[in-house]
């Protein structure tokens, strides 16, 4: 939802007129966003869909991913989106002028029925990065997935510039687990009939994949991240995405008092939920560190088990350079601060592109569906990473399984990224470089930037042309943000 809310603010700036189309829950967590954007006087509509939890046998507002209380949970809610069909296509009726272009993620195929049924050009946006949408691609189109009964058995992508050698379970691609054929099928055609693909990367972070992918497909690829970068504003860097557990003014003070480049960041993004003892794991590896950082634990990580561990002794432990987070972090103003020096991650893409934006290298530590791939990227290909070591997926576990990385490899591993010697000093140059090529993409003349107009013109171009449409041609991209 984060990239998906920047791309519609920034389409707005460039004078496009966008409807956000989401659901009440998904829109009271970035309430603060619509608050500024209705401020700045943006031509952004965001529209609430009523989500039928109670249909689908969901627990009440149970209208996201990250808010599923168990996988039992998880077919009934991805077939809960197909109800909004109706509501959706009757919105977009009522609209005057009629919008020319949607712009829809993969996890809502069935949207394509109603771009059909309204005669609308629809983009696929993509959320990961280019390299795994790629490799997922070649493997499905060469039958890889087919083929593999042991889902640990090495593969080399097809059509690669370089060997790139993975396992199914690394890289299932979309809905590839035993049972989601059904829904594989829907997400893959709605991509082969898209009119064309909008990504959040850019140019110099994945050109060679990039190129690849848009022939492959042979559609247009328009290129328009890193998205995190389009506002400068720190206070609308504070309110993306949901409400922050710490005032940022208060975090800033502390970062103030660090050494440039000596803190770690640490956090696992919004879907993966650490056990207790892999959480403990990771705590004691950064105290036996001795290394500065801000280690951000999930409200839905916190266990009595884990709180207690914290309020016994941890927290006072390491209060003179550990700052511990409780629920949700403003990552953007973290990483964008000149004490920090790494990043603790799980390869989530709007993470590892925050990362990207603001120079910092990485601890990769993936855990699920692009994870693995976008790991191989920044460690393999960029070099701007260091792996912690995990090979195995986060969902191959139980809640009593050992942890998958000891307190001795995190330790490692943050002494490794850390380094002031000659290894540390060279990825810490790359992770700059591209830092710099990030910021210069999202600037007027940028290759990003000028690929956002080129998309608002295709929209203006394509879109439909009824009678009923206005004299002046209006621009409105729906973005649909509620997965």
């Amino acid at each position: 939802m984060i990239p998906m809310v920047d791309l519609a603010r920034l389409l707005a700036e460039q004078g496009a007129h966008v409807s956000l189309i989401t659901t009440p829950v998904n829109a009271a967590r970035i309430k603060a966003i619509i608050n500024r954007a209705k401020e700045s006087g943006l031509p952004i509509h965001f529209a609430e869909l009523k989500f039928p939890c109670a249909e689908a046998g969901l627990p009440d507002g149970c209208e996201n991913v990250d808010l599923i209380p168990s996988p039992y949970y998880f077919k009934a809610f991805f077939e809960a989106t197909h109800h909004l069909r109706e509501p959706l296509a009757r919105y977009l009726r009522a609209q005057r002028p009629r919008p020319t272009c949607m712009i829809t993620d993969m996890c809502n195929p069935w949207t394509a029925d109603v771009a059909r049924e309204l005669r609308m050009p629809r983009l696929v946006f993509h959320g990961p990065s280019c390299f795994f949408i790629l490799c997922t691609h070649l493997m499905q189109k060469h039958e890889i997935y087919d083929r593999i009964t042991d889902e640990f058995e090495p593969v080399l992508v097809p059509e690669l510039p370089q060997p790139v050698v993975v396992n199914k379970a690394q890289a299932p691609g979309f809905f590839g687990a035993s049972g989601w054929e059904k829904f594989r099928s829907e997400a893959l055609e709605a991509e082969s009939t898209a009119d064309g693909v909008v990504m959040n990367t850019f140019d110099d972070l994945e050109n060679s994949y990039i190129e690849l992918y848009r022939k492959v497909i042979g559609k247009e690829v328009w290129t328009i991240g890193p998205l995190c970068l389009h506002s400068k504003d720190l206070d609308n860097k504070a309110a993306r995405g949901n409400k922050p557990a710490i005032d940022h003014q208060r975090l800033l003070s502390w970062l103030d008092s660090r050494e440039p480049k000596s803190v770690l960041y640490v956090s696992f993004g919004s879907l993966v939920r650490t056990r207790p003892l892999q959480l403990i794991e990771i705590g004691c590896g950064l105290e036996a560190s001795n290394q500065p950082f801000i280690w951000v634990i999930k409200d839905v990580e916190r266990t009595s088990e884990v709180d207690k561990w914290l309020s016994e002794g941890y927290e006072e432990r390491l209060s003179t350079r550990g700052l511990v987070i409780k629920g949700w972090a403003p990552q953007v103003v973290i990483l964008s601060h000149p004490a920090i020096g790494g990043f603790m991650t799980h390869c989530g893409w709007n993470s590892m592109l925050e990362a990207v934006s603001a120079g910092v290298p990485m601890i990769t530590w993936p855990c699920f569906v692009d994870q693995f791939l976008n790991e191989k990227l920044v460690v393999d290909e960029l070099g701007i990473g260091v792996a912690v070591g995990v090979k195995v997926p986060f969902f191959y576990f139980t809640e009593d399984s050992p942890p998958v990385a000891k307190r001795d490899d995190i330790g490692k591993a943050v002494s490794r990224l850390m380094d002031k010697g000659e290894e540390g000093e060279e990825r810490r140059k790359r992770a700059k470089e591209l830092a710099e090529k990030a910021v210069s993409t999202m600037e007027r003349g940028g290759s990003s930037m000028k690929n956002i107009d080129r998309l608002i013109q295709y929209a203006s171009k394509h879109g439909n042309n009824d009678s009923d449409q206005e004299e002046e041609h209006h621009v409105d991209l729906f973005v649909k943000g509620e997965t």
